[in-house]
C-alpha cells in the first residue's frame, strides 16, 4: 500500500495549480497516490471551514504536511517512510 498525498485546493487558485505541478513528479517518483480535493466541492463541508483560508494544503495519509509551500526534500523524506498501518496513529 502506497502513501496517499492529498492536495486541498480551490478553483481559480494559482498557488494550488503551481503546487499540483510540483507534486505530480514527486508523487510519481515515490510511488505515492496523488488526489486533489476542491474544498468548495467536497462532500465534507468542514474542509472548506478548516482549510479554506490557507490553501493550498498538502496532507500525507490524512495528516497535514504543509500549506502554501512544499519543500521537495521534506516531502520526499516523508514519502520514504513506511506507511502507517490502518488504525495506528
Amino acid at each position: 500500500m502506497a502513501h496517499t498525498v492529498t492536495l486541498l485546493t480551490r478553483a481559480g487558485c494559482g498557488s494550488c495549480e503551481r503546487i499540483h505541478g510540483q507534486l505530480v513528479p514527486l508523487c510519481g517518483r515515490a510511488g505515492a497516490r496523488l488526489e486533489v480535493v476542491d474544498v468548495d466541492e467536497a462532500a465534507d463541508r468542514e474542509l472548506a471551514v478548516e482549510y479554506g483560508d490557507r490553501l493550498p494544503v498538502v496532507l500525507v495519509d490524512g495528516a497535514e504536511h504543509s500549506c502554501w509551500e512544499v519543500d521537495d526534500d521534506e516531502l520526499i523524506g516523508t514519502l520514504a517512510e513506511p506507511e502507517p498501518f490502518p488504525g495506528w496513529d
